[in-house]
């Protein structure tokens, strides 16, 4: 029996705080763990084709098999080459990121690097997944982003504005 699927919805948008952590939004918190086995466990990636990460649960991990399998057919449908040894490398190529009660978390060096992140990070809900931006690497996207970029530009004016008054 399939399990339910996580759904990641809203928008969130973290500094780097003390200890270099970053906060995850409360509305993507409770899904993680429920889709990590109880675990406060968010899996982090590179996204295949933007300058972003991608997060996730770990029961998203147990669907990369079948969807291999569903990839492989279209591709050989299509009489494309599908090589399934290099797409489990990049869907396994994912980091355990533990986060504690009130959602605080230490993004690893690596995947700052590959998404281009500094100290400043905007989420986005898309369904099974969310993506994780550098606020600059968003803004760099054409027209289609513009509601993200709307949203990521007011949360990061008014975490900045709180900021500023501590």
């Amino acid at each position: 029996m399939a399990s339910r699927p996580y759904i990641y919805s809203g928008q969130g948008f973290s500094l780097q705080r003390d200890k270099n952590r970053f906060v995850l939004p409360a509305q993507f918190r409770s899904p993680l763990r429920e889709s990590s086995e109880g675990n406060s466990v968010l899996y982090l990636a590179k996204h295949d084709r933007w300058k972003c990460l991608t997060g996730f649960g770990k029961s998203r991990t147990d669907e990369f098999e079948d969807l291999m399998d569903r990839e492989e057919a279209v591709a050989l449908q299509g009489g494309k080459p599908y090589d399934r040894e290099k797409r489990a490398h990049d869907l396994y190529n994912y980091f355990e990121v533990p986060f504690d009660a009130s959602g605080r978390f230490v993004l690893p060096d690596d995947l700052a690097t590959l998404g281009g992140i500094d100290d400043q990070l905007y989420f986005q809900g898309a369904g099974k997944s969310f993506t994780v931006w550098s606020p600059e690497a968003l803004y760099a996207m054409d027209d289609s982003w513009i509601s993200s970029q709307t949203s990521c530009r007011n949360l990061a004016a008014k975490d900045l504005a709180k900021a500023k008054r501590k």
